[in-house]
């Protein structure tokens, strides 16, 4: 099996009236392993939210270390605070640890059984249960391929509706129902989670009554983006800058007018202007033979901004890929959905064009900071390189 680039996501619904959601999710990579736990407190609120916490932060450490299950298990057992009315500890987990060889492990205890997409139809994992400190706790030996999902939950999910649309609740086949008609070809991690969150949510009519919560982990073929913004400050580094930009492999995004010039001529073509405004707020893109989207530069790139704040919320229940065809819409598609692994070019030159307007370098490097630092939030791999 080829390296593979995992991603993850999720989305929280908190429960109606409470403030921090009973759910928790962890997740960390180190470029080789991926491990996202998905813990679910006792109740709800402030205690719940405890719970979950401790749970998905102690569990994600000692499994992305790989310390043993039953270690693991006994730790959280031994360190979660007891509930003074129940006389219990308790928080339910689930756990996905794979490679970037696609292998790895699915552990869950007392969550609903996680779902795998493959070939856009719903699995359902083969589980093996061990007693641990006399918890079932279930394993599945996972072999992930391309345009695989894993679909973790809690129990919210499956209590959506209930007393409401639903007499018994949004039960996990019709769930998986749900998943094999809605589900789309090249979705994102983040995406496929809003869409089962955001049933959940219509269910409830928008008012939780239980704390809901849906992560996926998504198996990936490698796929780079490299982006352009702006000229550097040495106009003889031209040519050198942009035979960089253009010679690595992956789809190719210029933004800003300078910079279109410049790689235009240097492609030996011509930028052709849309004079489409699908965004009143959005300058229109241009196009270049040769280059997959050409965008204006600063406030293309401020939009992008506000997009990509929006996108990262984990109570936004907005479709994650968007069908606008304005410059910033298009950005955030490439970077934030497609890209695996993006380089940046910023080139560091004063742009004449911006004289006497409030708009500096300082301020286009802040921007594009502000923008890789949320692509890393998303779990993408971002080079920066400056000149």
């Amino acid at each position: 099996m080829e390296n593979l680039f995992l991603e993850s996501g999720y989305t929280s619904l908190n429960k109606k009236g409470e403030e921090l959601c009973g759910d928790k999710v962890e997740q960390v990579s180190d470029g080789e392993n991926t491990t996202l736990v998905l813990a679910d407190g006792l109740g709800s609120g402030v205690k719940a939210n405890i719970l979950a916490t401790l749970t998905s932060k102690i569990l994600c450490t000692m499994v992305s270390n790989d310390i043993g299950l039953e270690e693991c298990v006994e730790t959280v057992v031994q360190t979660l605070p007891v509930c003074k009315v129940r006389q219990v500890a308790y928080a339910t987990f689930s756990v996905v640890h794979a490679g970037k060889d696609g292998k790895g492990m699915l552990f869950e205890f007392d969550n609903p059984e996680a779902i795998i997409i493959r070939d856009g139809k719903c699995l359902d994992p083969e589980r093996t249960e061990y007693d641990i400190l006399g918890k079932k706790v279930y394993c599945t030996r996972l072999a992930l391929q391309p345009d695989d999902y894993i679909v973790v939950m809690s129990d919210g999910v499956i209590h959506a509706g209930i007393g409401m649309l639903l007499n018994f609740g949004w039960l996990r086949k019709d769930v998986k129902e749900y998943i094999d008609a809605n589900f789309s070809k090249g979705m994102s991690a983040r995406g496929v989670a809003c869409m089962i969150a955001g049933a959940c949510n219509d269910l409830y009519m928008g008012e939780p009554g239980d704390d809901t919560t849906v992560a996926v982990v998504r198996a990936r073929e490698y796929c780079p983006v490299r982006i352009m913004v702006g000229p550097p400050v040495e106009k003889e580094r031209d040519d050198y800058y942009i035979g960089q930009f253009l010679h690595g492999e992956g789809k190719k995004i210029v933004c800003g007018g300078t910079s279109s010039q410049l790689v235009a001529k240097y492609l030996g073509e011509k930028v052709s202007a849309s004079f489409d405004f699908p965004d009143p707020d959005v300058p229109p893109i241009g196009y270049i033979k040769g280059i997959d989207l050409t965008t204006e530069g600063v406030l293309t790139l401020r939009k992008l901004v506000e997009l990509s704040e929006k996108y990262l919320s984990t109570s936004d229940l907005d479709p994650k890929r968007s069908k606008k065809q304005d410059g910033a819409s298009l950005l955030e598609n490439m970077l934030f959905e497609d890209a695996t692994h993006i380089t940046f070019f910023v080139g560091q030159s004063i742009n004449s064009a911006h004289q006497g307007l409030p708009i500096d370098i300082t301020m286009k490097l802040k921007l594009v900071e502000t923008i890789a630092a949320n692509l890393r939030k998303a779990g993408k791999v971002v080079e920066l390189n400056y000149d």
